[in-house]
């Protein structure tokens, strides 16, 4: 029975269904939903939406039409640059073409014209402001350090050169070493002027003259400066070819204007000629106001120098001297025995500043001793800088010469260390090797490239032996 009635009630349901796909009602309901699907295919946004999509996707493809038409469709680059920092014109992808993003951003568009011109004006005034506090911040620092390095400097100022002063207990009395700045003077090189700016640090930078007939150690020059992270260092290209050099290498460098002197120095003069130029390519970065290290391109740096300079005197630089007797000054004693009691004659003997590193301060000495090597050079072009530079120093004055009033310090001679104290004493010292100096100078060696590079390996790359294949001094 069961099984009967199970049965009478399938062939009950099969009845119905299909008397159900034989109605009117049902074809009609098939039909509807067949269009259906086929104007979901055709129209996906729908069919009173597509003209208003045509139209609106033609006035974002031609942005210049759609302005002329309707400004509320108007998305240039500098509402879009203001509003979502893009660099390029705003162009609506088409996948976001769908009716809810367009009526977002025709709203935005539409509802702030006023209000994005505002934000262009303030975006602008911030700018020029930020840059204002860049400056202004920049200033204070410097000040701030020179306030703090030069503090003890600015006493010694007041004392001398104030009121008159009674002197102090014994052994508390100090003259001055230090000389006061000039003032800056724009007008001497406004080009150059506008570079300092951008390069110098607390009104301080490294300089070099350059020559692309020296291109490979310069190269090794500038490379190591960047890896010390040194960021204030300027190159004086003297011809083209090394400014252009300079510029594909992101090297800061300044191309002076024609000058007949300099620029024939340049191209014919050798090493030494070229070398003299530098007192007086210098002069106006000291009467911009800047204290300068003068350097050679034959130097490798492996710590930042203006970390360790006193800035007490007019001038620092490094000695040629080899131990703290030759670099520092010692007492000689000539002897000539034919004078009998008087056969011991004392000397003061110091060895000579390398005038191929030094710092030297805006100062009126420091300008006067530029000026006095520079005539004197361009006077007899057999001197050797060096010598002049060391003479105008040095020398006191005396009948029918007056010396030069500038105050000068020596360098540490392991932290401004020259090529002879490196290949003759520290590289045998195993003490010495352990200290790290801050600058070597290639000075008293022909071979500079090699040497220069093994430098880089022992003090950088950590090669322990790449110093010993070379000999104390030269093979020639």
């Amino acid at each position: 029975m069961a099984g009967r009635k199970e049965a009478l009630l399938s062939k009950d349901k099969a009845h119905s269904s299909a008397a159900f796909f034989r109605s009117p009602i049902a074809s009609a309901v098939f039909l509807g939903v067949i269009v259906g699907c086929v104007f979901a295919f055709l129209l996906p946004h729908g069919l009173f939406f597509a003209s208003h999509h045509r139209k609106l996707k033609a006035r974002i493809s031609h942005p210049q039409v759609a302005s002329a038409t309707s400004p509320c469709i108007e998305m240039r680059h500098s509402f879009m640059s203001a509003v979502v920092g893009l660099t390029q014109p705003y162009m609506i992808p088409k996948t976001s073409l769908h009716r809810g993003h367009v009526w977002i951003v025709s709203s935005v568009v539409c509802a702030l014209p006023e209000q994005v011109n505002a934000l262009k004006t303030d975006i602008l005034a911030a700018r020029e402001k930020n840059s204002e506090l860049k400056k202004e911040v920049r200033s204070l620092m410097e000040k701030l350090r020179m306030a703090e390095q030069g503090k003890g400097h600015a006493q010694e100022q007041v004392v001398v050169l104030g009121e008159k002063h009674k002197a102090g207990p014994f052994g508390t009395v100090k003259g001055l070493r230090t000389n006061p700045t000039v003032v800056p003077d724009e007008s001497v090189n406004p080009r150059l002027a506008k570079i300092l700016e951008e390069v110098a640090i607390y009104k301080e930078l490294i300089v070099c003259l350059a020559t692309y007939n020296v291109k490979e150690m310069l190269e090794l020059w500038f490379t190591n400066i960047k890896k010390v992270g040194i960021p204030n260092y300027l190159v004086v290209a003297l011809d083209d070819e090394t400014e252009e050099f300079c510029k594909l290498n992101d090297v800061p460098v300044y191309r002076r204007d024609p000058d007949e002197y300099v620029d024939t120095i340049a191209k014919i003069g050798n090493n030494h000629a070229v070398s003299g130029l530098k007192f007086r390519i210098l002069r106006e970065f000291l009467q911009l106001g800047y204290g300068v290290i003068l350097s050679d391109i034959d130097i490798v740096y492996l710590q930042n120098p203006f970390d360790h300079l006193y800035r007490d005197s007019d001038v620092e630089s490094m000695s040629d001297g080899h131990n703290n007797m030759t670099a520092y000054g010692y007492n000689d004693v000539f002897d000539e025995p034919s004078m009998g009691w008087a056969r011991y004659a004392h000397t003061m003997r110091i060895w000579v500043y390398n005038s191929g590193f030094f710092y030297i301060r805006p100062t009126i000495p420091s300008i006067e001793l530029l000026d006095r090597v520079a005539t004197r050079l361009s006077l007899d072009p057999k001197a050797w800088d060096q010598a002049v530079f060391n003479e105008e120093l040095f020398f006191p004055s005396h009948p029918g010469y007056d010396g030069l009033f500038a105050a000068k310090r020596t360098m540490d001679m392991y932290l401004f260390m020259n090529s002879k104290v490196l290949f003759k004493t520290v590289r045998k010292s195993n003490p010495l090797k352990k200290l790290k100096p801050v600058v070597v100078h290639i000075n008293y060696h022909p071979d500079k490239f090699e040497r220069m590079k093994a430098v880089v390996d022992f003090y950088v790359n950590g090669k322990q032996d790449a110093l010993d294949n070379f000999p104390d001094g030269s093979e020639w």
